[in-house]
């Protein structure tokens, strides 16, 4: 069954390349997996569709790194990694999470 991954952005932050990279390594891996953006513009676009900063990864609406009392808003996100906390989670990161979705 196909996996609809989506990348959600904004383009005042750089760290959305770097997802989308690994999410497209991961796609050349796994043929099931569709990846799509959204770029999110405005505080309000946000609110609505769960945002919680550039860059933002979803399946099915639901954000595979979504934390308790998370806050929507244009901003750069940072997520913690085995190397400390960076612009975009690892490729590792990303296949635990998408295998678990």
């Amino acid at each position: 069954m196909p996996m609809d991954v989506t990348l959600l952005y904004f383009t005042g932050c750089p760290n959305w390349k770097v997802a989308d990279e690994r999410l497209n390594l991961l796609a050349s891996e796994r043929p099931d997996i569709n990846v799509t953006y959204q770029l999110v513009e405005t505080p309000e676009h946000a609110d609505r569709v769960g945002f919680f900063g550039s860059p933002s990864i979803h399946v099915d609406g639901v954000d595979l790194f979504a934390e308790p009392g998370s806050q929507a808003g244009l901003t750069c996100r940072r997520y913690l990694t085995p190397s400390g906390f960076e612009g975009a989670p690892t490729l590792e990161q990303l296949r635990t999470a998408l295998a678990d979705a």
